[in-house]
């Protein structure tokens, strides 16, 4: 979406009940690895947090080392826990309510339905119920060097408990998209929109915005010598573009493709 309709569309966005939710897992893949822990809470603007709940879950397999290292679940907590099919189905209902919301919700969104289809129970949210607060922070917060939620969690000073815990992660995911959209709700469209086009764009999102493959839209990005940076090394290297300038490319072409339609009217 362009600047102005993700304005319109945050802002409309702002007007719901979000169910905010983190999940810990054993791994990075929803297909083989497993949920440990969850923590899903709803809250509102107008509203404030309603409530929150959190479990510990038995994922019936091994946790990495490095993982216990980074969330501080061990084995012994989990093979004391109960299994998904105790835990996860009193979850749904929240789930299925309101906004659906994470930080990187690439992320957790894949492992609640891997397990959920894993019970024999449908979960499926439509995209205009979901919010990514990663993305939304990225648009908001261009000029920050991380938008990871630790960082933001320090960068704002958010009274929160430690990082990478269900509990702690789900309600800073909320205090983020609390402040963000109170922001977006009480700043003006000129402001905001000048913050909107300091975002970095990697290819696939530029090339999705022009309307084409990332193909086309790197050739076409590179005939309107349009800037780029390169973030990350080797094959975990992104080319990135500032949203104005692809914006600018949008406008041309629409411009272009105009006049040469009603040249041939």
């Amino acid at each position: 979406m362009l600047s102005t309709e993700l304005l319109s569309h945050y802002r409309r966005l702002s007007q719901h009940c979000f169910t905010v939710v983190d999940v810990e897992t054993t791994g990075s893949h929803s297909y083989s690895d497993r949920i440990t822990e969850i923590s899903v809470l709803q809250a509102s603007l107008s509203g404030g947090l309603q409530h929150q709940k959190t479990d510990l879950i038995n994922p019936q397999t091994t946790i990495p080392s490095k993982i216990v290292q980074v969330t501080g679940i061990t084995q012994d907590m989990v093979d004391a826990a109960p299994m998904a099919a105790d835990v996860l189905p009193d979850y749904l209902p929240w789930l299925r309510s309101g906004i659906l919301t994470a930080h990187n919700l690439e992320f957790d969104y894949p492992f609640l339905r891997a397990e959920y289809t894993r019970l024999g129970m449908a979960f499926l949210r439509p995209e205009h119920e979901q919010l990514c607060t990663v993305q939304l922070a990225r648009l908001m917060l261009p000029d920050l060097r991380s938008r990871s939620l630790p960082y933001l969690v320090k960068h704002f000073q958010f009274n929160v408990e430690e990082s990478h815990r269900a509990r702690a992660d789900a309600l800073a995911c909320w205090l983020l998209a609390e402040r963000l959209f109170t922001e977006l709700l009480n700043e003006s469209d000129e402001v905001l929109l000048s913050r909107f086009v300091r975002q970095w764009l990697p290819l696939r999102e530029a090339a999705k915005l022009l309307g084409c493959s990332p193909q086309m839209g790197g050739a076409k990005l590179a005939t309107a010598g349009v800037p780029s940076r390169t973030v990350g090394r080797g094959s975990n290297s992104t080319v990135m573009y500032r949203r104005a300038e692809v914006e600018q490319l949008y406008y041309t072409t629409q411009v272009g493709q105009q006049l040469s339609f009603e040249s041939n009217l």
